[in-house]
């Protein structure tokens, strides 16, 4: 690891926050057009270099962290309409929230304004080294992007790209760091430097998140685990709750957004279970139940009985907990021990409960009979996300553009001073 090197670098980012900031949308957006261009036009080198990346994948690697770093054509065409609705959306910096003047003429207003530098590290999947680029980007903010080992020739690929967008645009500065080399005493060494970088951003699974937090000093949006739950209450409609269940737990198991665990009111759980294990069993999902559970489909396979330890795993893969509960209450306490505060979801027919949940359930995105997998910025009309923050402090949920930025005050005067 070459010190002078990283501190050269972190040198030029830092200082090439003050042009992005007060770069106008058009600027910032012709680099995304061109981007968006590039990704087309060299779609076969993408693929190829993720090709490589796979073929280096460790025997017996989890399909679903496979499905994750796998790029496709029509992943590629996400990463193009993601760039082109960015493009398309209002530029956050200085959008005024606020203003007002004082008995004493102050005239003050609240507008938005860049973090400033921020370092994501991130695991497996690398879209997201677009996708982080263009947010941070348009909303002013310089950023250093560190992939996993595993996606480095797919990230280094797309990490040239995104240098000559950014030259296309003709910007002096360096407002965009892609780190290829896998050392990991680069991050360790990175999450020290709180002079040159603003935020950190770690999207990836439970260790990386804890080494994170354990070894930063720098301020971090946590984009943590999902342990999302579907509650079916007494009243649900089964064939849509069924949907739900099917969507959110296999639709693409191993997201943040996909469900963990199926709660069940015991009112519904004898007509309700068999046939959603016959939909599920086509997907060879493996089953880790409660007692109840467990005697209503007595005899099938891929069933085991849960353990504490179960209700606590996000498993991102084709794997599913099952409790039925005896009320609303129980379902709810449930959450509460064991969520991650992340997405949950209740399918009832009644909007009263619909709306008790919603309130009382502690997450970042609560939903009424609806799959848990919409919480993402793409889908909640974002152009894309940075990740999914479980924390309260400045942003909770998919972090977009406006937060991607912090209010200051703007404040104007006439001579006046303070008594």
């Amino acid at each position: 690891m070459n010190t002078k090197a990283i501190l050269k670098k972190l040198s030029e980012i830092k200082a090439s926050t003050k042009e992005l900031r007060t770069a106008n949308a058009d600027h910032k957006n012709r680099v995304l057009l061109k981007l968006a261009k590039m990704l087309t036009t060299y779609e076969k080198e993408i693929l190829s270099a993720n090709a490589h990346d796979i073929k280096n994948l460790k025997k017996g690697t989890a399909p679903a962290f496979m499905d994750r770093l796998i790029l496709t054509s029509h992943r590629i065409n996400q990463m193009v309409t993601s760039l082109l609705q960015i493009a398309e959306l209002p530029d956050p910096v200085g959008e005024e929230v606020e203003n007002k003047v004082l008995s004493n003429g102050l005239k003050i207003r609240r507008v938005r304004s860049p973090l400033g530098v921020i370092f994501m590290i991130f695991e497996s999947r690398p879209n997201v080294a677009v996708e982080a680029f263009s947010l941070a980007f348009k909303s002013g903010n310089s950023i250093i992007l560190r992939g996993g080992s595993e996606s480095t020739r797919s990230t280094e690929v797309l990490y040239k790209m995104i240098d000559k967008a950014i030259e296309s645009g003709e910007f002096s500065g360096k407002p965009f760091w892609g780190i290829t080399d896998v050392n990991r005493k680069i991050p360790q060494f990175l999450l020290k430097q709180s002079q040159s970088i603003d935020i950190v951003v770690p999207r990836g699974g439970d260790s990386l998140i804890k080494y994170v937090v354990t070894n930063s000093e720098i301020p971090i949006i946590k984009n943590d685990r999902g342990l999302c739950h579907v509650y079916v209450h007494s009243d649900a409609e089964l064939n849509m709750a069924r949907e739900i269940v099917l969507n959110a737990k296999v639709q693409r198991p191993g997201v943040c957004n996909a469900m963990e665990t199926v709660l069940i009111h015991e009112a519904v759980a004898k007509e309700f279970l068999p046939p959603l294990y016959d939909s599920l069993s086509t997907q060879k999902v493996e089953w880790f139940v409660c007692p109840v559970t467990f005697r209503i489909l007595k005899g099938r396979k891929k069933m085991k009985k849960a353990t504490i330890k179960n209700w606590n795993t996000e498993y991102l893969d084709l794997k599913i907990n099952c409790r039925v509960v005896g009320s609303y209450e129980e379902a709810v306490s449930h959450i509460e021990l064991y969520g991650s505060k992340h997405s949950e979801a209740i399918v009832t027919s009644s909007q009263e409960t619909a709306r008790r949940f919603q309130s009382e359930v502690d997450a970042a995105a609560v939903y009424w009979n609806a799959s848990t997998r919409f919480t993402d910025g793409f889908e909640f009309g974002l152009g894309g996300e940075l990740g999914i923050s479980t924390q309260k402090l400045h942003v909770r949920g998919p972090v977009g553009l406006r937060e991607l930025t912090s209010l200051r005050w703007i404040v104007d005067g006439s001579g006046q001073v303070r008594g």
